[in-house]
């Protein structure tokens, strides 16, 4: 059993929420029932408040501290998707510019794809450089369009 877990419903499916008592370590969907008994910790319990008022579109900007695991390249890449703005995208080949390796677009985008921590660290932003969607492995790619058009209609 997972300790300090908890299954949070989203418009678009269950999400997956682990911490470490000091801040987020792990947010996902999962499309497969799990048997987890729900921590009441207060960090799961901000971050399914601050869930339901983005999905509301009440809130832009989260406030769970976060504890990222990977690689330095990783990390560099997780924090450069830190930066960009509710409602705005950029290209693959524009965040590898950004995180300092503008020569390293699939190896962003493969840091991307392993992000720990979906839609607080946004990489359903990030898009092709000619404007097509792109993967995202947050779950689907219907889900990215989703996040975006959410987004958007704030603008």
């Amino acid at each position: 059993m997972i300790k300090n877990s908890r299954i949070i419903s989203t418009p678009i499916g269950e999400m997956l929420a682990v911490t470490n008592g000091r801040a987020l370590i792990y947010l996902d969907f999962i499309d497969d029932i799990l048997e987890i008994e729900n921590s009441d910790h207060f960090i799961l319990l901000k971050l399914e408040k601050e869930l339901r008022d983005y999905f509301s579109k009440k809130l832009q900007t989260f406030t769970i501290p976060l504890s990222l695991t990977g690689t330095e390249f990783q990390k560099g890449v997780w924090n450069t998707l830190l930066k960009i703005p509710y409602g705005s995208t950029i290209s693959y080949a524009k965040e590898a510019k950004l995180s300092g390796n503008p020569k390293a677009s699939r190896a962003v985008a493969n840091a991307n794809g392993k992000n720990p921590i979906s839609i607080l660290i946004p990489c359903h932003r990030v898009i092709s450089s000619d404007g097509s969607i792109g993967g995202y492995s947050g779950g689907g790619v219907w889900r990215k369009e989703f996040l975006l058009s959410l987004e958007r209609a704030e603008k």
